[in-house]
C-alpha cells in the first residue's frame, strides 16, 4: 500500500494518506473529497562497481523550467 501526497481543491491543504485498492481520500482539513495527488520527489542512494555511493532524487529529472506545483498542472 503506498502513501501518495495529495492536495485538497477546495481549501489548499496538503496532505499524505496510505491508499488501500481504489480508495479515494478525503482532506483532513475540511473533508472534501475533491483532492488531486501530487507527484512525489524521491531520493536513493547507490554504489557504483568500485563501492563509491552516489545520490539522486527524481526531481532532478523533471523539467527544470516549470512553475507547476505537480506535472498535472505543467503541459509538457
Amino acid at each position: 500500500m503506498p502513501i501518495y501526497e495529495y492536495k485538497c481543491e477546495k481549501c489548499g491543504k496538503e496532505f499524505e494518506q496510505l491508499v488501500f485498492g481504489g480508495e479515494c481520500p478525503a482532506c483532513p482539513g475540511c473533508e472534501s473529497d475533491q483532492v488531486c495527488r501530487l507527484m512525489s520527489c524521491c531520493g536513493f542512494v547507490s554504489k557504483n562497481a568500485t563501492g563509491a555511493t552516489t545520490s539522486s532524487s527524481a526531481g532532478a529529472s523533471s523539467c527544470g523550467g516549470c512553475a507547476a506545483t505537480s506535472c498535472a498542472g505543467c503541459g509538457h
